[in-house]
């Protein structure tokens, strides 16, 4: 009987493996970066630069003088009440995160957990709203706004937008995974649905909850065709209105578009950076293990 010896790997091969994936994963890393990064500092660049600096043919990094000025050139600028509109979108996102975190997921909780016999049928109904077009519903929600007298006004742009059918959709199936044994020891000690879903179940669903609400204020803060018909009044302008007032037929201002742009992502960049703590750190503070 013959043997054959064992075949012996190359002292270190496995290490040198493991620096090229790394190697390679880091490049790729910061080839996705750097792609990322781009637009943010065009966005810069632009932002502190002349008209002329934009548009000239002589490319330069960054302009040789700082233009600080554009800020205070945006602020003062009376054709459009810039201050005005980021806090109307900051009203109307706050707004519109908040109720529908509350509305839809006290929806998804009860299509999920309450007994009901029609509780299917109603779930149906609400997937069924996701397959009618926007454009068929724009028309007739505008009419029933305008009727109520709800133009140029919060409620007008608010309230349309309280109740999402793919957001009520995404709670129901998280609940629907989520362990009846916390609520289970929650009736034991007495409580209800309500005090279950505010006391157990919220709590120990931050991290979900956190990943809408970023969402949400996303879509609220960038939404621009409600806004733009609902808010007619310059005084109801969200700032993706106001910025489509700096590029009209005859006159572009090049340096107070990039500028009014460059401020109107910070509250994006600062909820981003602040809910992103709770989505690394969610799982953590549930209290739900594997």
């Amino acid at each position: 009987m013959t043997t054959t010896a064992p075949q012996l790997r190359k002292p270190g091969g496995k290490k040198r493996g493991g620096v090229l994936g790394n190697t390679g994963l880091y490049l790729a890393t910061g080839v996705a970066a750097f792609l990322f990064l781009v637009p943010f500092y065009l966005l810069v660049r632009n932002a502190l630069s002349t008209d002329a600096e934009i548009t000239g043919e002589h490319w330069k990094f960054f302009p040789t003088h700082l233009q600080w000025g554009n800020v205070s050139d945006l602020f003062d600028d009376t054709s459009v009440d810039f201050a005005r509109s980021m806090w109307n979108s900051l009203v109307v996102a706050v707004s519109m995160t908040v109720g529908i975190l509350l509305i839809c997921s006290l929806a998804g909780y009860a299509l999920a957990r309450i007994p009901y016999k029609h509780s299917n049928k109603i779930f149906y109904f609400v997937l069924g709203t996701l397959m009618v077009p926007t454009a068929v519903t724009f028309v007739p929600s505008f009419v029933l706004v305008s009727s109520l007298g709800w133009v140029d006004t919060y409620r007008g742009l608010i309230i349309p937008g309280l109740f999402s059918g793919f957001t009520c959709f995404l709670f129901r199936q998280y609940f629907l995974g989520f362990p009846k044994e916390l609520e289970e020891a929650a009736r034991v000690d007495g409580l209800g649905y309500w005090g279950a879903y505010w006391k157990v179940v919220v709590p120990n669903s931050l991290n979900f909850f956190a990943a809408i609400a970023t969402i949400t204020f996303i879509s609220g803060w960038n939404a621009f065709l409600w806004p733009l018909v609902i808010g007619q009044d310059p005084g109801a302008w969200t700032v993706q209105v106001a910025l489509s007032s700096y590029m009209t037929n005859q006159t572009v201002v090049f340096h107070q578009i990039f500028m009014a742009t460059a401020i109107s992502i910070l509250p994006l960049i600062f909820v981003f950076l602040f809910l992103q703590r709770w989505l690394v750190q969610g799982i953590a503070q549930t209290g739900i293990k594997g």
